[in-house]
């Protein structure tokens, strides 16, 4: 779709516009993706002053792979150039700094739902549905326009249900035309599960824990991958062309390799070839 106003393209974060929000507004807590404990409105140690990250290139190395598989969607420069029209936290009030930190996780939500949108308007699939995934999308990026308080009282989780049931309608649509066995394994707990070179292809996988998953070899084309957890699965050799609702946040949690087969709306994760 060209005629589209929002597009992939406008939902990828944008360090260089952003004032290193991800890095102060979220919490975090010591663990394995993590190497210390941080609470919500703290920056982060590692950021500095001109808000980018003082070990950015050592982030999987110093105990901070968390960071690396986390992705905004481009709500930070939305939020620092848009919702406070290019006002920095570091220099304006301690309430302005508040705001910024309380309304960006909102908007990062209302990204990552005009992401699946913007998939869904792509896919040939979705024709039947295309009006409304439109209307849903323009409702969306209204959403995000709104004014930081009108962002704070937000039903989410509402306009979320919504946004949800033509993501699914786009889902049976797309993978209807997907010949063989399509399974449906929406919320299993596969967590360490044995599908080393499983036919799952066009399968429903929507929300499922896939956690540590061996899927070495395994067939997920035009699987339906949305908000399924892959942390740790091995990829490696698996074949995920067409895969729908996949995103790079999930990729990146995940381990691959260089004969992954990936679909073109993300990228190789670099870590997946590179020896650390």
């Amino acid at each position: 779709m060209q005629d589209q106003t929002v597009g992939r393209a406008d939902l990828r974060g944008d360090c260089e516009r952003c004032f290193g929000l991800c890095c102060v507004a979220l919490p975090f807590t010591a663990s394995a993706d993590f190497a210390l404990d941080k609470q919500a409105g703290k920056p982060c140690p590692n950021l500095r002053g001109d808000h980018r990250c003082g070990i950015h290139a050592e982030l999987r190395q110093k105990g901070f792979s968390g960071c690396t598989v986390y992705d905004c969607f481009g709500a930070g420069q939305k939020v620092s150039q848009v919702t406070f029209g290019g006002a920095d936290w570091r220099t304006g009030s301690r309430e302005d700094a508040r705001r910024m930190f309380d309304v960006f996780p909102v908007v990062r939500q209302l990204h990552e739902l005009l992401w699946y949108l913007a998939e869904a308007l792509d896919l040939d699939a979705a024709r039947p549905i295309r009006a409304d995934l439109r209307r849903a999308l323009d409702r969306t990026d209204e959403l995000t326009r709104q004014t930081p308080d009108e962002l704070a009282e937000l039903d989410v989780p509402a306009h979320r249900q919504e946004v949800n049931a033509l993501l699914l309608k786009t889902s049976e649509l797309a993978r209807a035309g997907i010949r063989g066995r399509k399974k449906d394994r929406r919320g299993a707990d596969l967590m360490g599960a044995r599908l080393k070179g499983a036919d799952l292809r066009g399968a429903s996988l929507r929300g499922a824990y896939l956690i540590a998953a061996d899927l070495t070899g395994a067939d997920l084309r035009g699987a339906d991958l949305i908000g399924a957890d892959l942390r740790d699965a091995d990829l490696t050799d698996a074949d995920l062309t067409g895969a729908i609702f996949l995103t790079q946040p999930q990729l990146n949690a995940a381990r691959g390799s260089a004969g992954t087969r990936l679909p073109g709306s993300v990228t190789r994760p670099v870590h997946w070839t590179t020896r650390l």
